[in-house]
């Protein structure tokens, strides 16, 4: 369970890195999105670790967000370009 942690954590620490040092805003949102499935991850082994089916429903709230989130910026920059 320790090891999966700390992949979740590099997971994390690779999308802070990715929206802190890139150029271009698609690249800024792929490490957004990066920084969502990260979460929804966690939550999911946080499930898991708890034997508390709740922190599943929430995973699947987060993981609705992020798509409709996702979708919304790249129609925003769509229009902006």
């Amino acid at each position: 369970m320790m090891w999966l942690t700390s992949l979740i954590l590099l997971t994390a620490l690779a999308g802070f890195w990715r929206m802190a040092h890139s150029s271009s805003i698609a690249d800024r949102l792929l490490g957004l999105q990066m920084l969502s499935n990260t979460g929804i991850a966690f939550l999911l082994l946080l499930a898991q670790w708890q034997h508390n089916p709740i922190w599943r429903d929430v995973a699947l709230v987060l993981a609705l967000l992020a798509a409709v989130i996702t979708m919304a910026m790249v129609q925003m920059l769509r229009r902006r370009v």
